[in-house]
C-alpha cells in the first residue's frame, strides 16, 4: 500500500445529525483526538515515504478548534500539504469567519465545505458563503462539497449519495431499488491500491468508513501499509473478488431482492458479520451504537 493521503476523523462527534452521514456524526458520539494521539500519528505518517497530505474531518473537527489549530501546525511544520473538512457552522457572519480562519491562513492547502440540502435549508448556505469569501481574502484555497438528493442526478459540483453508514438506516428506502446480484464491484474506493486511508481517534485504520486493516496504537503505520493484503482480509477479499454481492454469496448472508446501491449492500452485510469479524468491522461509532 503507497499511501498519499491520511485523513484524522478528529472527532466522531458533529453538530449536525445528517441523513446521509457515513459516520453517523451526532451531538451525542463518542471519540475525539487527544494532542498526544495526533502527534503519534503524525510521526508515524512521518516514517511512510508516499505521505503527502494530512486531512483533519470528522465529525466537525471545528468543534475542538484550539486542538485543531495545533494540529495543522504540527501537520503542516513536517512537510505535510494540509486540508480541513467543515460544514462551516461557525461562518455565521463573514468578520466571524475572517476570525475563525486567519489563524490557520499560510497552513492549509485546501479548505472543503460541505454545503448541500443535508446540511442546511438551501444548496449554498449563508455559512458557505462567508467561509467562502473569507478564505479568498485571506489566500486559502477552498472547495464545495454537495451531496445530491436521493434519487436526483448529481448536479454540476455534486457528489452522488452513496448508503452506507446513516444513510443506509434513514435514506436506503426511498431510493430505486435495483438487484443485488447486479452489485459485483466497489465503486468508490480503490481496495487494491489505496491511496489514502482514514484514521479514527481509537487508532483504527479505515479502508472504507467501518472496515478496518488495524491499529496504530498496535503496529505503527508503515508496518500495517507494508502488510497490507486485501485478499487476506475476510471483507476486502470478498468485495476485490466480486464486490458485495461476493461478500454475501460468501458468508450466506441473507438477502433482500433489491438494495439502493453497492454501499447498501455492503453495509447491511458488513451488519450481519459484526459478530463474526469483529476485529475488522469496528469501532461501534461506525455503525450507529451511539445514535439517540
Amino acid at each position: 500500500m503507497k499511501l498519499t493521503g491520511l485523513h484524522f476523523l478528529l472527532s466522531y462527534q458533529c453538530n449536525f445529525q445528517c441523513d446521509h452521514c457515513f459516520v453517523w456524526g451526532s451531538p451525542w458520539q463518542q471519540g475525539t483526538f487527544t494532542l498526544k494521539d495526533v502527534r503519534e500519528a503524525l510521526r508515524q505518517a512521518g516514517g511512510v515515504e508516499t505521505m503527502k497530505w494530512i486531512y483533519f474531518e470528522g465529525g466537525e473537527a471545528f468543534l475542538y478548534y484550539p486542538i485543531l489549530q495545533e494540529c495543522v501546525r504540527l501537520a503542516k511544520g513536517m512537510g505535510f500539504q494540509v486540508g480541513l473538512v467543515t460544514n462551516a457552522y461557525w461562518a455565521t457572519a463573514l468578520e466571524d469567519a475572517r476570525q475563525w480562519l486567519a489563524p490557520l491562513a499560510g497552513l492549509l492547502d485546501d479548505l472543503s465545505v460541505s454545503s448541500d440540502l443535508f446540511h442546511y435549508d438551501e444548496k449554498l448556505s449563508c455559512q458557505a458563503g462567508f467561509a467562502s469569501q473569507a478564505a479568498s481574502e485571506l489566500g486559502i484555497p477552498l472547495g464545495m462539497i454537495s451531496v445530491a438528493p436521493v434519487e436526483a442526478a448529481p448536479a454540476e459540483n455534486e457528489g452522488e449519495l452513496m448508503y452506507r453508514g446513516r444513510a443506509a438506516a434513514k435514506l436506503a428506502g426511498k431510493a430505486r431499488q435495483r438487484p443485488w446480484e447486479s452489485f459485483d464491484a466497489c465503486p468508490y474506493e480503490d481496495l487494491r491500491e489505496p491511496g489514502r486511508i482514514h484514521l479514527d481517534p481509537l487508532g483504527n485504520l479505515h479502508v472504507c468508513q467501518g472496515i478496518s486493516i488495524g491499529n496504530i496504537f498496535n503496529a505503527p503505520l508503515a508496518e500495517w501499509c507494508a502488510a497490507y493484503d486485501p485478499h487476506r482480509h475476510p471483507i476486502l477479499g470478498a468485495l476485490v473478488e466480486g464486490g458485495p454481492a461476493e461478500l454475501a454469496r460468501r458468508y450466506t448472508l441473507p438477502v433482500e431482492s433489491g438494495y439502493a446501491d453497492a454501499c447498501h449492500l455492503c453495509y447491511q452485510c458488513r451488519v450481519a458479520l459484526r459478530d463474526r469479524f469483529a476485529e475488522w468491522l469496528l469501532p461501534d461509532q461506525m455503525y450507529g451504537a451511539f445514535e439517540t
